[in-house]
């Protein structure tokens, strides 16, 4: 590729990029959210013409009409939001675009053999090809996503944050189908905001920086720090914030809840200031518990008590008692993709926009552009729909709903998936002063690092039961990840011996 550049308007995407990738090599496309990355990658798989530039595959120009004659040249694309038809089932998905036909019959017995055996290659055989996605977890869809790409014999293969909803295991299963492809000779470009998942996989790195090109070069005898430096242009001087002062009273109790999709009852007490981390593997039982917690799912038995209230009622009861909820899924349930970014921001809290029954809309844009400008939210203003974001300024945007909402108590599902280390490390401040000023934060990640830099305790879950909860210097991520593989919760080395 070469020269690219591309315009949105007044907005610069892409000034005049360079990329090359070599057959048999791993080439990692780096940069904060909003750099140009999604852009550069949706131009080599057809989806958006460039403005200028040119590009050659194998030495032949190359101007790919569609993302249909891009896959039939040999180019598969991850991309980071799931692009799944959640009505049909994971073979439908896997195999749509490419069904086996003779004069207009499916051949379905070679159709099932083919996701089968692509499943079983990944290592997840026990995804059932007729079941329908949407009943899968966002994990789950991630799987069914990955197998899709790999289905076909592709030349070139783009990795969009592939980890990002994966658990360790699943990455490093991952990291096998790289490096058998890699000695296949297919050309690999891997984007993920986890460096050291980079430093493990890629050969090669080119990073973009406000739509240019800002550095390059090989992997080995590149340092971490020199890498996000060219991301940043600077230092990140604290990246997990120190709390400011030690927790306070209970203000949430939690006794022998068990919901729908909860096998185990949990018992659970939260204090003002803290913030709690839940670790354990995908499908463990965190995500479910915080839908229960919050009205998503229903309850089974058990109690949840706030003060002296009983929370018994559905999620608008949980917000009007101060509950706020970010969901893993925030193209499918955290944001309204049609809507502006104002809308977006003040949508579970209109009332103070709100006059003689009528909605004050020039207020709201004003509050709703305060918080964009907060968050720093890479938007041309506060009528730009939400689906033409970044995934990362989507993520801002679900946060500072939240945030806007004054919740007391948050539950954040996945807070940090699919963001940059500015903003992972923005977010991770935001944590802190909120904890500060005395709200409770409850947040699952399965980025143990992050856990152990920014939680006061950790709590662990392991098929549907939390099986440990101590406070976070008690861990460490050898420890972490004992516990949420088997249950039990081993000796753990003192906090100077872990690795944050």
């Amino acid at each position: 590729m070469e020269s690219i550049s591309k315009r949105f308007g007044a907005t610069c995407a892409l000034e005049g990029v360079d990329f090359e990738l070599e057959k048999g090599e791993v080439h990692a496309l780096l940069g904060e959210n909003g750099a140009g990355k999604s852009t550069l990658i949706k131009i080599l798989s057809g989806a958006v013409k460039p403005d200028a530039g040119s590009m050659r595959l194998e030495g032949i120009p190359f101007s790919p009409s569609s993302p249909l004659e891009s896959r039939r040249l040999g180019i598969s694309v991850i991309y980071q939001e799931l692009n799944l038809a959640p009505h049909l089932t994971v073979e439908e998905n896997i195999m749509l675009g490419s069904e086996r036909h003779v004069r207009g019959f499916l051949r379905r017995r070679e159709m099932r053999k083919k996701v089968v055996e692509t499943l079983q290659r990944i290592h997840h055989a026990e995804i059932a090809p007729d079941i329908p996605v949407y009943r899968l977890s966002v994990a789950g869809r991630q799987i069914v996503e990955i197998a899709r790409a790999l289905k076909d014999d592709a030349r070139i293969l783009v990795m969009d944050e592939p980890t990002s909803s994966l658990s360790g295991e699943d990455s490093q299963r991952l990291f096998e189908i790289i490096r058998q492809l890699k000695a296949q000779g297919v050309g690999i470009i891997y984007i993920s905001h986890f460096l050291e998942e980079v430093r493990e996989v890629a050969d090669r790195f080119t990073i973009l920086r406000d739509g240019k090109k800002v550095g390059a070069g090989r992997i080995e005898g590149t340092s971490l720090d020199q890498i996000i430096r060219l991301m940043v242009g600077g230092e990140i001087k604290e990246f997990f914030p120190q709390p400011s002062r030690p927790p306070g009273e209970i203000v949430l109790e939690i006794s022998g809840l068990r919901g729908k999709h909860m096998p185990e009852c949990v018992e659970l007490e939260l204090r003002r200031g803290e913030i709690l981390g839940l670790a354990g593997l995908v499908g463990s039982g965190r995500t479910e518990f915080l839908r229960t917690l919050f009205g998503i799912d229903a309850r089974a038995e058990g109690l949840v008590r706030s003060g002296r209230a009983i929370l018994k009622g559905d999620v608008r009861e949980r917000i009007k008692m101060g509950l706020g909820y970010l969901s893993e899924d925030r193209q499918g349930e955290g944001l309204a993709l049609s809507q502006s970014l104002v809308d977006n921001l003040t949508l579970s809290l209109f009332s103070p926009y709100v006059r003689f029954g009528f909605l004050q809309l020039k207020k709201q844009k004003e509050a709703g552009w305060r918080w964009v400008k907060k968050m720093k939210i890479k938007a041309l203003g506060p009528e730009q729909p939400v689906a033409d974001l970044s995934g990362g300024n989507q993520q801002k945007v679900a946060l500072a709903r939240l945030l806007h909402q004054d919740a007391d108590i948050l539950l954040l599902d996945e807070p940090t998936r699919g963001i940059d280390i500015v903003s992972k490390s923005q977010i991770y401040e935001w944590m802190r002063e909120l904890a500060g000023k005395g709200k409770t934060i409850l947040f699952v990640s399965s980025y143990f690092p992050e856990l152990l830099g920014v939680s006061d305790r950790i709590a662990v879950f392991h098929r549907g039961r939390m099986v440990g909860l101590q406070p976070a210097r008690a861990w460490s991520e050898e420890s972490l990840l004992a516990a949420a593989t088997t249950g039990r919760i081993n000796d753990s080395p003192s906090a100077g011996e872990r690795h944050v």
